[in-house]
């Protein structure tokens, strides 16, 4: 009875998810199959190649046969205090994580402007759990490059092919 009961369960549960519209996300579909990526961005640019080569893009090596070219202009992290205790000890930090960039299809003449990508994260502080906090930090840290890169790919995803 326990058997047949757990497989009309689960025979249930996998009818609901296939009627629902579920479906596991597709990699991305770009309009360009290779891309050269230039810029001296340390931190996103390692993340970013892997990705795109995840996603069927190539990533070259130089600007000779890519389809699209994407400048990484700059990155920067900032962390500002966001608020105070009553005895002037910091409370709260927000972090910042942006990333400018601009890209150019190979037959283009011109650059597309600048564009940037931010990510905010705010978090609590405390002296007493300061290891604690550091950690916390550095995974917020790289929760946002990961956003960026999420955001960066989707906006190479919606770039449409010259005519």
């Amino acid at each position: 009875m326990k058997i047949q009961l757990r497989t009309l369960f689960f025979m249930f549960l996998i009818i609901s998810l296939a009627s629902c519209g579920f479906h596991m996300r597709d990699a991305e579909d770009f309009s360009f199959s290779s891309i050269f990526i230039q810029g001296n961005t340390l931190v996103i640019s390692k993340n970013l190649k892997k990705t795109l080569n995840t996603n069927g893009v190539k990533v070259l090596d130089s600007s000779e046969n890519a389809e699209l070219l994407l400048e990484m202009v700059g990155e920067e992290s900032e962390k500002r205090i966001l608020s105070l205790a009553g005895a002037g000890t910091v409370n709260e930090f927000e972090l910042f994580y942006r990333v400018h960039y601009r890209t150019k299809a190979a037959e283009a003449p011109l650059w597309s402007q600048v564009q940037t990508v931010e990510a905010r994260r705010d978090f609590s502080y405390s002296d007493a759990n300061l290891l604690a906090k550091q950690d916390e930090e550095k995974h917020l840290n790289e929760n946002m490059q990961s956003d960026v890169i999420s955001s960066l790919m989707r906006r190479l995803a919606a770039l449409k092919k010259p005519n």
